[in-house]
């Protein structure tokens, strides 16, 4: 059985990429931040676990009980660009010093193992009018963007010089079951509770949202494309989505109901934020990658989500 191990493993893509692979008959490890396992580890996908940061001293203690991994899908690091703004030697610590500390201890345990050093669409900064293809230039606007810019010229730089296989897959605005953070979940906290939307910006903004199904999928699929030239695909849709078409969306599925005057946007430009980033997925489509779940769809099963898990408390609330 082939192994593979997640860093990140416990946080929302890492946690579906690892049952993803569970089922695909990979054994998976995994080592992040989570004080114990579930006691099932099917529904976790995790067979072997370790908690605590991504340090070579524990990659050597995870050796221990995993064997030497075929891949290693590096999923470890900020997650926000307002925590970053925020805590920026933190997400600095996360993003790059652990990326070093994993390049490190591959070169010298697991020179043979394939990295998918999963970067974002944020290292391509503001300015883009039309879909950005990987070999636009990089312009990072915030300490989120740069850190992922640096974890990549890290991965660029030991693949270079010591032959590591690396592919580095660029995402954009990722969202699906599970996703306890950003617009989505914005959305249905504020219907939950008040039931009007107030948002921050003018409601234009476009990005391009990707179902986390879609992306485990072809996370899987990428590596086979790592080699000691590190090349990058944007892992997307290339359909630009505004943010007021987001919440029409979910307001839609909430209450079967046109948001007419519901949604209401304060036109506040929020820091390290373009207007728009959407991806040209050309390159993805010539390595035989794609999605299937549109919008529409992949926010419908969001909102269900949520309500199941969250809709009876705050239906109380209302």
């Amino acid at each position: 059985m082939n192994s593979v191990w997640i860093t990140g493993a416990h946080g929302f893509i890492g946690g579906h990429l690892a049952r993803h692979l569970q089922r695909c008959g990979f054994r998976v490890a995994g080592v992040g931040h989570q004080s114990a396992a579930p006691l099932d580890g099917t529904v976790w996908g995790i067979s072997s676990w370790l908690n605590g940061d991504l340090t070579r001293n524990n990659l050597e203690l995870l050796q221990r009980t995993a064997d030497i991994p075929t891949t290693i899908f590096h999923l470890a690091g900020g997650a926000s660009v307002a925590r970053a703004l925020a805590y920026p030697y933190d997400d600095f610590n996360r993003s790059v010093l652990s990326t070093a500390e994993l390049l490190e201890w591959a070169r010298l345990h697991a020179p043979e193992t394939c990295i998918v050093a999963v970067s974002s669409a944020a290292v391509y900064g503001a300015g883009h009018s039309e879909a950005i293809s990987e070999d636009a230039a990089l312009h990072p606007i915030s300490p989120y963007a740069y850190h992922k810019l640096m974890m990549e010229n890290l991965c660029r730089s030991y693949a270079a010089n010591f032959g590591l296989r690396v592919v580095l897959p660029r995402l954009f605005s990722v969202y699906g079951p599970g996703l306890q953070k950003q617009l989505l979940w914005d959305i249905c906290q504020k219907l939950a509770t008040r039931g009007v939307v107030e948002l921050g910006g003018t409601g234009t903004e476009a990005r391009d949202w990707t179902s986390v199904h879609d992306v485990v999928l072809n996370l899987a699929k990428v590596a086979e494309l790592a080699t000691s030239d590190a090349p990058v695909v944007n892992l997307a849709t290339g359909v630009a989505t505004s943010v007021k078409e987001i919440a029409n969306i979910v307001i839609q599925r909430w209450e079967g109901a046109e948001s007419s005057g519901r949604v209401l946007f304060n036109g506040a430009e929020r820091p390290g934020d373009p207007v728009s980033l959407v991806a040209d997925i050309t390159r993805m489509r010539g390595y035989g990658l794609g999605y299937s779940i549109q919008p529409m769809q992949g926010i419908a099963e969001y909102v269900d989500w949520y309500r199941q898990d969250f809709g009876q408390s705050d239906r109380h609330q209302r």
